[in-house]
């Protein structure tokens, strides 16, 4: 274990930084791609959705794969397989033979990749920094950065170029992703049990439900999440790219989604300073700052005020993820602790494909700027309902009840 300075770190952290300035590149390129072609809202939430859907689907049985395997290695496959797909898709928009199935097949096999790849980031940062929340805040902010800079930058590539350099800018962070994770060298984790000696996949999935059903903090902060994918986040890309690009271009949107990144930035930094002994409970109250982006853009606000409403949105998303990180990562055991990451950001993104899905057809039939101000509602009704839950506004920090068991069996010694 090493702190947030060392070489394995270093690495881990350009990886998901880098990796992630291409993700945050794809919204804006797909959207503009789609709807020069003609298409709209529903088409853009179909392609999003078939990504989620196999992310969602594969990625409990790629935590499986991790606990067994080479985790760094599963990491590097994985984004060698997505340079080939975003590739693949760089050639087909700037030939201009790109049709909406091509997407979707491209968005399937990228969320299988991706399935693959994030349970081992859970075990990751454990084994190479001892401090987990600054580690994971270091990381969350890399990461809103890249936010920030991907949309300005696939916005501008869009309007000066086309959406098929962005899809080629977007398979050379995949290709420096797995050059960084390649010359990563992790300490030993737990130890893998012995090929001869191993239970079956299905009993692995089986202990890993077992681990993650226990812990009513997890599972009810999943099963609340599950509506704000479906009522908030999954209907929010297809939604406000429809609305913003149709009205100010492409440009404007990147711009947007930067003052996002931007803000998801300052809830990182935040999230680094700010050490609450109940996590869980800030995290809640954090999440209230998520109202604000789809509000703005569903009252018609000036590119200013979206501006704002999505940076405010960005800062209590990044606290929150800070804080649910480090939860998970810090309160669940090593040798399951893939299995059980894969269970929650399964659980967590559900319902997402269902509202990127149903969000063509819900704004074709209330209209956008009425499904958007239904978007920035949710968020509180997702705060409120957290709070409600006592093992999620209850949880201690680990350091937290460490010091408080301290002090409950210290002996009690005279003065002197």
């Amino acid at each position: 274990m090493t702190s947030l300075r060392s070489g394995p770190f270093l690495l881990f952290f350009s990886a998901r930084a880098i990796a992630k300035l291409g993700d945050a590149m794809l919204p804006i390129a797909l959207s503009a791609g789609l709807i020069q072609r003609g298409h709209g809202p529903g088409a853009i939430g179909a392609a999003l959705a078939t990504f989620t859907v196999c992310f969602a689907g594969f990625v409990i049985f790629g935590g499986v794969f991790c606990d067994r395997f080479n985790t760094r290695a599963l990491m590097i496959g994985s984004d060698l397989v997505r340079l080939g797909t975003q590739s693949l898709a760089a050639v087909l928009f700037l030939s201009d033979r790109v049709e909406l199935w091509h997407m979707c097949v491209i968005g399937a096999v990228n969320g299988i990749a991706g399935g693959m790849f994030q349970p081992g980031v859970a075990s990751t940062i454990p084994r190479i920094a001892r401090d987990v929340q600054g580690a994971n805040g270091v990381i969350r902010t890399a990461e809103a950065l890249a936010m920030l800079a991907g949309p300005a930058l696939a916005g501008m590539l869009v309007a000066t170029m086309s959406p098929g350099a962005v899809f080629a800018a977007h398979a050379g962070t995949y290709a420096l992703s797995a050059l960084c994770l390649f010359f990563l060298r992790l300490p030993p984790g737990p130890a893998k049990e012995p090929l001869a000696t191993r239970t079956s996949y299905r009993a692995d999935l089986v202990e890993g439900w077992r681990e993650f059903r226990a812990r009513t903090w997890m599972w009810s902060v999943i099963v609340i999440w599950m509506a704000l994918m479906l009522t908030s986040t999954g209907p929010l890309v297809p939604l406000t790219a429809s609305e913003i690009i149709s009205t100010d271009g492409a440009k404007v949107y990147g711009l947007v989604n930067s003052a996002l990144g931007a803000g998801t930035a300052l809830g990182g930094l935040l999230a680094m300073r700010i050490r609450p002994e109940r996590q869980l409970r800030a995290g809640s109250f954090a999440l209230l700052g998520c109202c604000c982006f789809p509000t703005a853009v569903g009252l018609g606000a000036s590119v200013g005020v979206m501006a704002g409403g999505a940076a405010l949105s960005g800062a209590g998303i990044g606290f929150w993820g800070v804080m649910w990180s480090t939860s998970v990562q810090t309160q669940v055991p090593g040798p399951v602790l893939n299995r059980i990451h894969a269970y929650e950001v399964a659980g967590s993104l559900a319902m997402m494909p269902v509202g990127q899905a149903l969000a063509g057809p819900a704004s074709a039939l209330f209209g956008t700027r009425a499904m958007l101000l239904v978007c920035g509602a949710a968020p509180l009704v997702v705060t409120c309902a957290l709070l409600l839950v006592r093992p999620v506004r209850e949880l201690r920090s680990v350091t937290a009840r460490k010091a408080h068991e301290g002090c409950r069996t210290r002996p009690v010694t005279s003065r002197q």
